[in-house]
């Protein structure tokens, strides 16, 4: 062989080594396979002698063992079925670069539930079916969440539609709550099974009932409620109470492990798939400082069957049920993705990025059914948030829809004190609080958040009449750098007070808030309770109905600039709360009432007009009709040559807020 020829051989050689080395290693797992072996091929062979693995754990244990020998990158592909777990699945730094995947368009779902079998009717109303729950009697396996066929079923709850109402005052720790005549009976006490939920503004108590005293009508709970936000007659409901189950709904006595479910019409619960979750979560990225879990992507996959906690008899979810827990979660992980996956039947969040995560992506999944919300990022303390920063992550177009089951004051996303985020094209909707929160942080002290960026987003049917105080995107605290734009945000419905779009909370500053379009939303579009140098520009503030702006708290210093917004509307007023001092700005507006046409209004009575116009604030704003193509159906353009475009207004077109096809599992 030629010099050449042997240089060109050689060189072929290298190419073909170099391709040989770049593939991933990968193992296959499913239903039908054997941990005994090699789970090199996504099928049995010819004579069932090898062929996929049957586990999930197997296959960790097989990718460490190929890395350990310096294989790389590695890949676990699952086939479509139900892969139980009996532990949460652990990601360490030694499982960094690995993928695990669904094969081609198969559906695997990872679940943390288990099957209850062995269903007959009672003998006492046939109407009722019962089986022995395993591991159960004693209290040796509490579950909270039931799925037949994949459906929620719902314990028995009172009343059956609406709330009690809380009689006077409540005392004492454990807290003692005081109850209209007949609302709770002596008899739901004692067992543990009976749980009394209260609702509180935007935060929300779970007890036990310990004790029912008929005579005195007091009940005596397991836990405590909050006091700094209980409201007068709050509203409460008793869960899981010893009473007659209707159609669909279901009850676990703990002392006999006996599980006892309706059907609804037509059921046949005898060729029911029907399970109870047994984990708490069932994923974890467990790095850190110095060695951080990287590079592990989860794509196409299932999260389900995850319960809830009830420790200690009692829970108090607070603003935004910070402190509950998720199916997902991750600790120093970094440039790690969930692509394409679903998430549902679970009790807590789906996925927390929190303490040291950073540059992670949670992109095109869908999460419903959630007993808590969608996606966390960051961390609540302070000084942790200091020490190990989070920041540099993308949520981007996701689904997150029918949140909060279990922990009304779930949120859809939450960024606490974490930085430099892209939350944007996410579909948010049917959550009992806000859609997005951001920030965690009190006043104007510095804290770690900063430089988000919240786009592009479809918001929509949050509150549902159940919590009050919340707002389409939340802000909290000094946030510099922060951006809300071209969000669409629609129909918020609060209990009490506080249904807002745009709310600015306590301290919120340094934010930008441009471009968005706000309609329909029970309280206002907009609500600064209290900030600095916030900006509101080229917003469109639409039929909301009992005003359209609103404010909290006059300050000293410059609260916010009002520019170049359209106020819209048709019922209610303009301006809500407090618009007095010198703190804003507010100019190049165009204001119109449909009730009154092209005027030149007082602003409702709240402000004398020409004293507002002397004090500078709108000086160059004007009242007449933008001319929007179909408002009341949702339509917000702005007509070509229409009074809108006239004025100098930008026009806005958000068809395209929410997911992007292209990202969303197929």
């Amino acid at each position: 062989m030629s010099f050449p020829a042997r240089m060109r051989w050689l060189a072929a050689a290298w190419v073909l080594a170099a391709s040989v080395q770049a593939g991933p290693v990968t193992f296959y797992v499913a239903p039908f396979g054997n941990d005994h072996w090699s789970g090199g091929q996504p099928a049995a062979n010819a004579t069932h002698t090898d062929g996929p693995l049957a586990t999930l754990t197997q296959a960790l244990t097989r990718s460490r063992d190929a890395r350990a020998k310096g294989a790389a990158p590695i890949q676990i592909i699952l086939r479509e079925g139900d892969y139980h777990l009996t532990a949460p699945l652990v990601f360490t730094p030694a499982d960094s670069g690995l993928l695990v995947a669904a094969y081609r368009r198969e559906r695997p779902v990872i679940c943390g539930d288990a099957a209850i079998t062995g269903w007959g009717r009672s003998s006492v109303n046939p109407n009722l079916w019962q089986a022995q729950a395993p591991g159960a009697r004693g209290g040796g396996w509490t579950f909270h969440e039931l799925f037949v066929n994949g459906a929620r079923a719902q314990r028995p709850r009172l009343p059956r539609v609406g709330f009690y109402r809380v009689a006077g005052a409540v005392q004492g720790h454990p807290l003692q709550l005081h109850f209209h005549a007949g609302d709770i009976r002596p008899e739901w006490a004692g067992s543990g099974d009976a749980e009394l939920v209260t609702l509180q503004a935007w935060a929300q108590t779970r007890n036990q009932l310990q004790e029912v005293r008929e005579g005195t009508n007091v009940a005596l709970l397991a836990g405590d409620a909050l006091p700094n936000n209980f409201e007068e007659n709050a509203r409460f409901y008793i869960d899981n109470a010893a009473v007659a189950l209707r159609p669909g709904q279901w009850r676990l006595d703990r002392a006999s492990g006996v599980v006892t479910y309706r059907a609804v019409e037509g059921e046949d619960v005898a060729r029911a798939r029907i399970t109870a979750p047994r984990l708490y979560d069932l994923a974890r990225l467990e790095g850190r400082e110095n060695s951080p879990v990287h590079d592990i992507v989860f794509r196409g996959l299932t999260f389900a069957g995850a319960d809830w906690p009830l420790r200690g008899g009692s829970d108090v979810d607070i603003q935004a049920a910070v402190e509950v827990g998720a199916a997902l979660e991750a600790r120093f992980a970094r440039r790690c993705a969930i692509e394409q996956c679903m998430f549902t039947r679970l009790g807590g969040y789906a996925v927390d990025f929190g303490h040291g995560c950073e540059s992670n992506r949670v992109i095109g999944c869908e999460m419903q059914d959630l007993g808590g919300g969608g996606v966390r990022l960051g961390d609540s303390d302070a000084r942790e948030a200091m020490e190990a920063p989070n920041f540099g992550n993308v949520v981007s177009d996701n689904h997150i829809h029918d949140i909060g089951v279990v922990s009304a004051p779930a949120v859809g996303v939450l960024v606490l004190l974490s930085a430099s985020n892209l939350v944007a094209h996410n579909e948010i909707d049917h959550s009992f609080y806000s859609t997005i929160s951001v920030g965690w942080s009190w006043g104007y002290a510095p804290n770690a958040c900063r430089g988000n960026i919240i786009e592009w987003n479809h918001l929509h049917d949050y509150g549902q009449g159940m919590l009050s105080d919340m707002g389409g995107v939340y802000t909290l605290g000094v946030q510099p750098g922060t951006v809300v734009r071209e969000n669409l945000i629609h129909d918020a419905n609060v209990s009490v007070y506080g249904g807002w779009g745009l709310y600015t909370d306590e301290g919120s500053s340094g934010i930008v808030l441009e471009s968005n379009i706000v309609y329909r939303c029970q309280s206002a579009g907009m609500h600064q309770h209290y900030g600095e140098s916030n900006l509101f520009y080229n917003n469109i503030f639409a039929l909301n109905r009992e005003c359209e702006l609103a404010r909290t708290r006059a300050e000293p210093r410059r609260s916010f600039t009002f520019s170049n917004n359209i106020i819209y509307l048709s019922s209610g007023k303009v301006f809500g709360g407090n618009w007095g001092g010198a703190g804003i700005e507010m100019d190049h507006n165009l204001y119109f009432d449909t009730r009154t046409g092209p005027s030149h209004p007082p602003l409702d009575g709240v402000v004398d007009f020409a004293a507002w116009r002397r004090g500078g604030r709108d000086v160059h704003s004007a009242f007449f009709d933008p001319e929007f193509i179909a408002p009341e159906g949702g339509d917000f353009r702005l007509r070509p040559g229409g009074g809108g475009l006239r004025f100098g207004i930008h026009p806005l077109d958000l068809r395209e807020a929410g997911p992007r096809r292209r990202f969303l599992r197929q």
